[in-house]
């Protein structure tokens, strides 16, 4: 990015004049001091600037572009006495359901104390009680592009009133086709996809923004800020890899094997629908209470499981990346990739996945891409190809490396022992 923030030093949150109110919010949820992300967005957002950040997964992105907003929100007059609907001012985007329920649990407990009032628009879930909400106007709305489309499309008004746009995870936006929906959104808002020359102010966030993000975002946004807080789309501090190699037969042999001898709750990742069907299906039946997570399962079944996950009623949570962006879940002592991830930076987000809001764990894992071509199995070093600068094993680290056919069958697993996360390709 042309200009970054980084590091900055923690601030205690009742030294930043936050209204009461929301100060209890914040200290009920247990949280006393800003991280970085938070400390180098909280005065640029209280300025009025709009801001492209970027910091890793479980950073506190979340609270950093809630906090000043709902501040700034608490310290205005009131509505009049006569208003008959209350119109909403700050709007949140998310790509998926899980993020926006993550947004919104977050929300609700920041505002508890306070009169502010929110609604969580996303599909999956029965219109009509959105549709009323929206209709009586509340001050924030967190939702995925594609269900408030339909409700703007329903006859919804527009939101004249709307002065703050959020984007959590703006390059999954761009990187799931949502695009053109958001466009369509902001259309309708208060200035425009143009925010130059108009009072609204613009935050997108993510905790990898690559160069060909840009673009877009800065079309949205008006002489915006660059914060980055630690190193730009590489995992967070602190992680480390180990590799081992086995035959792909007996990838889920081990990873069963793995999850007996060890404790903690596991986050498992897999590329297919498919696939995580299975592979749960299969921990189940070994012993292991374990639930699937991907875009097929209806919504109910999907807040279940994530729930299920964090409560400990599911030692194992088996997903495709429908579960790699935006979720803080607490706890996770491991995670696998079962699957090597298709980018760089899915890669980022799966490994973030073991983070918290203030807490960092150790992490380990080093994948490897392999393909097939002519007659026999090469073997690409996936670190390589997703640049994360981990070496690989000296057997395979000259890069392209040819097997007998035979052997086609073959895979590597990478896993770590103690705190980390196992990764299997």
């Amino acid at each position: 990015m042309p200009e970054a923030v980084v590091e900055t030093d923690p601030v205690a949150f009742d030294t930043l004049g936050l209204e009461p109110a929301l100060l209890l919010g914040v200290q009920d949820r247990g949280f006393t001091a800003t991280t970085p992300i938070q400390s180098a967005v909280y005065p640029i957002v209280v300025a009025g600037r709009d801001i492209i950040a970027s910091a890793e997964t479980g950073s506190g992105k979340t609270g950093a572009y809630l906090l000043p907003v709902l501040n700034r929100m608490l310290q205005r007059p009131g509505p009049a006495a006569d208003a008959t609907t209350r119109l909403t001012t700050v709007l949140v985007l998310a790509p998926t359901r899980e993020l926006v329920v993550q947004i919104e649990d977050d929300l609700q407990g920041f505002i508890y104390h306070t009169a502010l009032t929110s609604a969580a628009v996303f599909g999956g879930t029965p219109i009509g009680a959105q549709a009323q909400a929206l209709s009586a106007g509340v001050d924030v709305v967190v939702a995925t592009p594609g269900r408030l489309l339909d409700h703007l499309r329903g006859g919804i008004p527009a939101f004249a009133g709307v002065d703050t746009l959020i984007l959590d995870e703006a390059d999954r936006m761009l990187d799931m086709g949502f695009w053109p929906d958001v466009r369509r959104i902001v259309a309708v808002l208060p200035g425009g996809q143009k925010a130059e020359g108009t009072q609204r102010q613009t935050l997108l966030f993510s905790a990898t923004i690559p160069n060909w993000v840009l673009t877009p975002l800065k079309e949205l946004s008006n002489d915006p800020a660059y914060v980055q807080v630690g190193q730009r789309g590489a995992p967070a501090d602190g992680i480390s890899h180990a590799v081992e190699r086995m035959p792909a037969s007996r990838k889920t042999a081990w990873l069963t094997s793995f999850l007996a001898k060890n404790s903690g709750s596991v986050l498992v990742f897999v590329n297919t629908k498919r696939g995580t069907e299975r592979l749960a299906r299969t921990l189940s039946n070994a012993g292991l209470k374990a639930a699937a997570l991907h875009a097929d399962r209806s919504q109910s079944m999907r807040l279940e499981a994530i729930g299920g996950f964090r409560s400990g009623r599911y030692r194992v949570l088996v997903a495709t990346d429908v579960a790699a962006r935006g979720l803080d879940i607490e706890g996770i002592s491991h995670v696998v990739n079962f699957e090597v991830p298709p980018s760089r930076d899915t890669y980022v987000h799966r490994v973030g996945r073991t983070g918290g809001l203030v807490r960092r764990r150790s992490v380990r894992g080093h994948p490897l891409h392999r393909h097939h071509g002519g007659r026999g199995c090469r073997w690409i070093p996936a670190a390589r190809q997703l640049e994360l600068g981990i070496p690989g094993p000296e057997r395979i680290r000259c890069g392209w490396r040819c097997y007998p056919a035979s052997r086609r069958g073959d895979s590597v697993s990478w896993h770590v022992s103690g705190s980390g996360i196992v990764l299997a390709a």
